[in-house]
């Protein structure tokens, strides 16, 4: 019984040994990340099984506009993040206190505006971007619904991110997998049974993630003896909403510059015709499992690097940033080489059409190099995020997105077109994606070097 109290419990990450309390506390994320991973996973094998490939493409064309979306709730997660692991780290109860209810309130504010406004610009944006007409009707139902139960998703982005601010990682995880259960099994329910096709995985998703958001609310209820959650901290305060979008915005709007870089980029997509959109989801809904370690050794060393700044421990951050990153470097190779050898029996689950299998295989390939540098580039990213320094990684992630990816896109498939492929070489999308990681990665590692991060932390020292 005590052995469970304590897996449950906040950990204090500014003792002991930093691999070790990086590592522990990244496993569970990892395994977490995975699951959410599942959700869009486990909607493309559904629909691509039981409704076809077009319905395949048509989820997949939507996720960029979805994600531009959603990144408004990634800026206010990683926001609330940093103020609760800081807090936490300081262990000022107070601070903790308006912290939390503060993300809460925002979050509140934040979901109601998209649920007002973006259903109604929904298929004017889809038919920007060139869609094409045999998917576009799906793809915008998709879309509706999702935004219309964007209070569910967001609140469970939110609270999983206060819970893993605070060092409870497990709490997230286990909610997240009651909720990918849901989801699953809900899929499949309203696809085979009730042929609901792409609206009804969209449906499935949002009342999963209003579960999960439920019991991570519930969970913070419980943890009376950190923080006080109650209308006193929840009600609308300045200074500290300005601190967490000032510290949150810069990540958000990170995410959003990537995901309208997708959006541009996706009107090349959708000028290659549905068969490549689909064989292009089929690379997102892999290539996001590759990912995970990326994403989660950085998110774990923002938790790390805040608890230990608020603990003036810098040179544990230094040493913990460094054993990290290595140990998420070798990890990401081991997946990669399991990919490289399993990739087209994972490729098969999305469909039976052998080109398809063929071509996202491929695609897949060209990409492996730079699931090496997404490691470095979200590890050290991560470290800066911890660090109160969202800016640096928000200008590389600029840099990246608008000046370097999207033209040498566009120039990529220029420079390709000929009388048998008028349209460009479609596989050039995915070389000038790895080019930019790379890229990418070489950025965040010199301005990591440069110490320019740390000045945030003398500032608020």
């Amino acid at each position: 019984m005590n052995f469970i109290k304590k897996l449950f419990a906040p950990v204090d990450m500014t003792t002991g040994s930093s691999a070790k309390r990086i590592v522990m506390f990244m496993i569970p994320m990892l395994i977490g990340n995975v699951a959410q991973q599942l959700y869009n996973t486990a909607d493309s094998i559904i629909v691509g099984n039981y409704v076809g490939d077009d319905a395949l493409a048509a989820v997949g064309s939507a996720g960029p506009l979805l994600n531009l979306f959603l990144m408004l709730f990634v800026g206010v997660s990683v926001g609330a993040g940093i103020m609760v692991s800081q807090a936490y780290g300081a262990k000022d109860r107070e601070e903790l206190s308006i912290a939390v209810g503060t993300s809460i309130n925002l979050t509140f504010l934040s979901s109601l505006i998209i649920m007002i406004v973006v259903p109604f610009i929904t298929m004017p944006l889809l038919k920007l971007l060139g869609t094409p007409e045999n998917i576009i009707k799906w793809a915008w139902q998709y879309l509706v619904i999702l935004f219309l139960g964007v209070m569910g998703s967001a609140y469970y982005n939110i609270l999983g991110g206060i819970l893993r601010g605070l060092g409870d990682s497990i709490s997230a995880l286990v909610y997240l997998l009651v909720a990918t259960f849901i989801n699953i099994v809900l899929d499949y329910i309203f696809v085979k049974y009730l042929g609901l096709g792409v609206m009804g995985v969209a449906l499935a998703t949002i009342i999963a993630q209003f579960v999960s958001a439920y019991l991570s609310f519930r969970k913070l209820l419980k943890m009376k003896d950190l923080f006080d959650l109650n209308m006193h901290y929840i009600k609308p305060r300045k200074e500290p909403m300005k601190r967490l979008i000032a510290l949150g915005v810069p990540s958000g709007l990170t995410q959003a510059i990537f995901s309208v870089s997708l959006l541009i980029v996706q009107v090349l997509t959708n000028s290659f015709g549905s068969s490549y959109i689909a064989a292009n989801v089929i690379v997102m809904r892999v290539d996001g499992f590759v990912m995970m370690p990326a994403f989660s050794f950085g998110q774990a060393l923002t938790t790390f690097t805040g608890q230990n700044v608020g603990a003036h421990k810098m040179d544990r951050v230094k040493e913990g940033t460094f054993k990290g990153t290595i140990i998420g470097v070798l990890t990401s190779i081991v997946i990669a080489v399991l990919i490289f050898l399993f990739g087209k029996m994972l490729m098969g689950i999305f469909t039976n059409t052998t080109e398809l299998v063929e071509l996202s295989y491929t695609m897949m390939m060209i990409l492996m190099p730079g699931y090496i540098a997404m490691e470095v580039t979200q590890c050290l990213s991560g470290t800066m995020r911890g660090a109160g320094d969202t800016l640096t990684p928000m200008w590389i992630s600029l840099i990246n997105s608008v000046v370097v990816r999207v033209p040498l896109a566009y120039l990529l498939v220029g420079l390709s077109k000929t009388p048998e492929l008028p349209q460009g070489n479609c596989l050039m999308l995915q070389y000038s994606l790895v080019t930019t990681w790379l890229i990418g990665a070489t950025l965040t590692f010199i301005l990591y070097k440069s110490g320019i991060w740390k000045r945030k932390v003398k500032l608020d020292k």
